[in-house]
C-alpha cells in the first residue's frame, strides 16, 4: 500500500496488516501470523518476541521507500549501534534515539536529527521543510475519538501537513485499519497523544 499524500509505502510492524487488530487488541499470539517470515525474522518465536517493539524500525522502513531492507534487517542494524539492547533478564530496551540517529546517518545516509523537546508548531515547521518526523505518541492514537490514555511509548511517521494547514498526515505502524494506518488528524487531537519528542528524517527518498 502507498500513501496518496506522500508517495511513501505504508507498512505495519506486524507482517499481516489484516491481523494487527487481532494481535494488538484481541490477544492473538504474533507467532500465529502466517506471514511472519516476510519480516525477515529467523523464526516465529523471534518474530513474536520482537515485532511489538519495532514501530520505530517500521517508520524507518517506510521512510526508506520501496527499496528498504526487511524489518528485522533494520532491527539487526540498529541493534549493532545499541539502539536496541536487552538487559540481563532479556527485557528489550529501545528505541534509543541517539544511537538510532547514528545508525540511520552512517548506514543509510539520511540526515537523522533527534528532537528531545518538540512542540506541535515545531513538528509543522519540520514538515514544511520537507522532512518527515518519527513522533513519540501513545498507541491509543488509533482511537482518536477516545480520551488519550497517555503520551508516548509508540512511534508514528508524520509525512506532511494537511492542505488546510490545521492537521497532519501520518503512518501508524500499529494501525488496525487502512484509515488508521495512513491517518489524518487535526493538530489539537494529535497533540493529546504526543509526547513532545521524536526524530526527523529527510523527505521521501523513493
Amino acid at each position: 500500500m502507498t500513501c496518496r499524500t506522500c508517495h511513501l509505502p505504508v507498512h505495519t510492524q506486524f507482517a499481516s496488516p489484516d491481523l494487527v487488530g487481532a494481535i494488538v487488541e484481541g490477544g492473538l499470539d504474533p507467532a500465529e501470523d502466517p506471514r511472519w517470515a516476510d519480516s525477515g525474522a529467523t523464526s516465529a518465536a523471534e518474530y513474536a518476541r520482537w515485532a511489538g517493539h519495532l514501530c520505530g524500525m517500521t517508520c524507518l522502513r517506510m521512510a526508506l521507500g520501496t527499496a528498504a531492507p526487511s524489518l528485522f534487517a533494520l532491527r539487526d542494524g540498529a541493534a549493532e549501534y545499541d539502539a536496541y539492547t536487552e538487559d540481563a533478564g532479556g527485557v528489550i530496551r529501545g528505541l534509543v534515539y541517539a544511537p538510532f540517529a547514528r545508525y540511520v546517518s552512517e548506514v543509510h545516509g539520511l540526515d537523522a536529527v533527534v528532537h528531545r523537546e518538540l512542540t506541535p508548531a515545531g513538528v509543522l515547521g519540520l514538515l514544511d521543510e520537507g522532512r518527515t518526523v518519527m513522533a513519540s505518541v501513545h498507541y491509543g492514537i488509533r482511537h482518536p475519538d477516545r480520551p488519550a490514555p497517555g503520551r508516548g511509548g509508540h512511534l508514528v511517521l508524520l509525512t506532511s501537513r494537511t492542505a488546510d494547514g490545521d492537521g497532519v498526515h501520518f503512518h501508524n505502524p500499529s494501525g488496525t485499519t487502512a484509515g488508521t494506518r495512513a491517518a489524518t488528524l487535526p493538530v489539537p487531537v494529535f497533540e493529546r497523544f504526543f509526547a513532545g519528542r521524536g526524530v526527523s528524517l529527510p523527505g521521501p527518498v523513493t
